[in-house]
């Protein structure tokens, strides 16, 4: 099928593209950043936008930096940017670690980092980074600007905080201390294919303890989220399999897993004991 017509628009500057939000956001106007996700439901026609505007031509948005212990990342900055570490330390490490499993390379070479996170789809790798490491985005409109924390900014099934008329200007992620050990695994039945659930551990050694665990789960639930009590179970442990495994019963007892034709609540459970044990077996490595 072809997309139902719509007026294409394409700002220069970022002022320019909330400008033209703040007109076109009320006859269901989209930005256009990757096109990863939006362009496929167009061309079936489950989206209909009366007006696009494509916000590659901002150069603005191209920007990842390092600044003030954060790493921003604008919004037309691609997956493949990752393919080799945007900053020193373990940040960089873990991103070019976790974009591997995003989708294929030529979706890498196209979609966005910040177009994942505006997406919001539950399996996104990117999602469940922001909320591991309590990253958060800015959002611009004609009425201002607002800075928003990943455990505020997700909503549910691909819904967000984001409103119609505001443009996701960047994402940004707190510099990782040297000595943080962070590990990633998620399960799909195919390579390419969206994760059924992931995981991301991450904590510091201290007198050879566990302290600053951090523990979240995507793709189970409707949303990507820490998991507190995985997080207790880690704290003051020793990071050997005892405490990883508490910390997956953990995980596992406290998800309200969705359920679909295919997967059982029972089986993404399962799946997140496991991915919970691989991802900090990965970061104890």
């Amino acid at each position: 099928m072809k997309p139902a017509a719509f007026r294409y628009h394409a700002p220069k500057t970022i002022d320019e593209a909330v400008a033209l939000l703040a007109k076109v956001a009320g006859e269901d106007g989209r930005v256009l950043a990757g096109g990863q996700s939006l362009v496929p439901t167009m061309a079936f026609r489950l989206a209909k936008p009366a007006h696009l505007v494509d916000i590659n031509g901002v150069a603005a948005l191209n920007r990842i930096a390092a600044d003030d212990g954060k790493l921003a990342i604008g919004a037309c900055v691609r997956h493949a940017a990752f393919h080799r570490p945007v900053c020193e330390g373990p940040l960089g490490k873990f991103l070019a670690d976790v974009v591997r499993h995003i989708a294929h390379y030529p979706i890498r070479n196209r979609g966005t980092f910040c177009g994942s996170l505006a997406h919001a789809d539950p399996a996104s790798e990117w999602c469940l980074v922001l909320t591991a490491l309590d990253g958060e985005v800015v959002a611009k409109s004609a009425r201002g600007e607002r800075t928003i924390a990943a455990r505020d900014f997700f909503k549910g099934v691909m819904t967000t905080a984001l409103r119609d008329d505001e443009l996701l200007v960047e994402a940004r992620l707190p510099l990782l201390p040297a000595d943080m050990r962070c590990g990633f695994y998620e399960f799909s039945r195919r390579a390419g294919d969206f994760a059924l659930a992931a995981a991301v551990g991450a904590y510091r050694l201290e007198g050879g303890k566990i302290i600053e665990p951090r523990l979240a789960i995507g793709g189970a639930e409707a949303k990507p989220r820490r998991i507190s009590g995985a997080e207790r179970a880690l704290a003051g442990a020793a990071p050997d399999d005892k405490a990883f495994r508490a910390a997956a019963e953990a995980a596992m007892a406290a998800i309200d897993p969705m359920e679909d034709i295919v997967n059982s609540a029972e089986f993404r459970r399962d799946l997140v004991l496991a991915v919970t044990r691989r991802a900090l077996e990965r970061a104890a490595a």
